[in-house]
């Protein structure tokens, strides 16, 4: 190979060469078919070398990945697993509160109803001793409850009669026999202390204490919520 030399001012140039990026193919004794062949080669083993490690490296990172949902699955199934048992076995263990806490409500209802019984039995006996008491100083009260009957009885009254217990005959008559004595009184051995009939010829009252004290007493059941039964 022959080399140009320049000349300058009597000074020789020699102009550079860069060596060769490979070995020259013939200065290695091989051929371009190998060469080609070992430049395949290479780059083959380089594919197959950068498959590996990207496959590799995708499995791990996959498999990292994989293990991560599969913990929070498992603990997402293991809350729900546990709540469910959880709420199974608190329903078993209240099972017996609740037949307890019924058994409760119903002697706590039946103490009511005791209670509000009571009461209205204590109300009744306190009006038949303030009616007794009241009659026994006042039994003329039982001919203003004739009077106030007769006011509103149908028809011809024609004779009137009032039948009274004996003992509240003979009271009315020795405290006020001027009221008395305009009445016709009967004494009724059948009719206990505070009961009165008034008897017309064509009706039949009885304005009795007791029939009074007992329709009073009804409705006092009623806003009780008591049954008579």
């Amino acid at each position: 190979m022959s080399v140009k030399v320049s000349r300058d001012n009597d000074k020789a140039w020699r102009a550079y060469r860069f060596p060769p990026r490979c070995p020259d193919i013939r200065e290695s004794g091989g051929d371009a078919a190998s060469v080609q062949r070992a430049l395949s080669d290479g780059f083959q083993q380089g594919i197959e070398k950068g498959y590996q490690e990207g496959l590799q490296q995708g499995h791990d990172a996959g498999h990292g990945q994989g293990l991560q949902l599969g913990r929070e699955e498992g603990l997402r199934l293991g809350r729900e697993e546990g709540r469910r048992h959880g709420q199974a076995a608190f329903e078993e263990a209240a099972r017996p509160l609740d037949a307890l806490y019924a058994q409760l409500q119903l002697h706590a209802a039946e103490q009511e109803r005791k209670r509000r019984q009571e009461l209205l039995e204590l109300v009744g006996k306190v009006a038949r001793q303030v009616i007794r008491c009241e009659l026994t100083l006042h039994p003329d009260q039982l001919l203003t409850l004739a009077e106030e009957a007769l006011a509103g009885m149908p028809g011809e009254q024609g004779e009137v009669k009032v039948l009274l217990n004996p003992d509240e005959y003979a009271r009315l008559r020795d405290l006020a026999p001027e009221r008395a004595a305009t009445w016709r009184l009967v004494a009724d051995e059948r009719l206990a202390l505070g009961e009165c009939r008034v008897v017309t010829a064509q009706a039949e009252a009885d304005i009795g204490c007791q029939q009074r004290l007992d329709s009073c007493l009804e409705t006092l059941a009623g806003h009780l919520e008591l049954s008579e039964d």
